[in-house]
């Protein structure tokens, strides 16, 4: 079930943090930003696997970090590879495909629940009205909560519903 939720989403309680990204994003913007300076052993392990792996627009992947944090990268824009290259803009097929992708992840990891920013509407440049009926239509019926972070709120814990 979705939640739309006010709040920081770094103050969730969720199992699991999801947000967009490109392969090898700097990741010197926005939530991707916070979550760097946050965890910046994520950031370098995230690079590291894009290097080795070289990910496509719409995967994930996973960074489990200290007291069980878990951190899902959806590549939801193109770029990214190439001496001084920059993340390109996200479209709605990539953000369809990551989402189907953190579906999978959260039955496969057993995620209790997942919270998201407003995916893809940022530094993607995407509107919420496309990407909103995507994330209904991809996180809708997991068996868990899904918190969407539709509104910013700074340093407020947001009322997630069943944590």
């Amino acid at each position: 079930m979705i939640h739309e939720v006010e709040g920081d989403i770094l103050l969730s309680k969720a199992h699991a943090i999801a947000h967009g990204i490109a392969a090898n994003d700097p990741m010197s913007q926005g939530l991707a930003r916070a979550l760097h300076e946050l965890y910046p052993a994520m950031h370098k392990d995230f690079h590291h696997f894009c290097h080795h792996h070289h990910p496509n627009p719409g995967d994930a992947w996973m960074w489990g970090g200290p007291e069980n944090v878990r951190v899902v990268n959806l590549i939801t824009q193109e770029g990214g590879y190439g001496h001084g290259s920059k993340p390109g803009k996200a479209t709605i097929k990539h953000v369809g495909d990551s989402l189907k992708a953190l579906a999978k992840m959260v039955e496969r990891e057993g995620f209790t629940s997942v919270a998201l920013p407003r995916l893809a509407t940022g530094v993607g440049g995407l509107s919420w009205e496309e990407v909103w009926p995507v994330m209904q239509q991809r996180l809708g019926d997991l068996d868990v909560p899904v918190y969407v972070y539709s509104t910013y709120r700074p340093d407020v814990q947001a009322k997630e519903p069943g944590l």
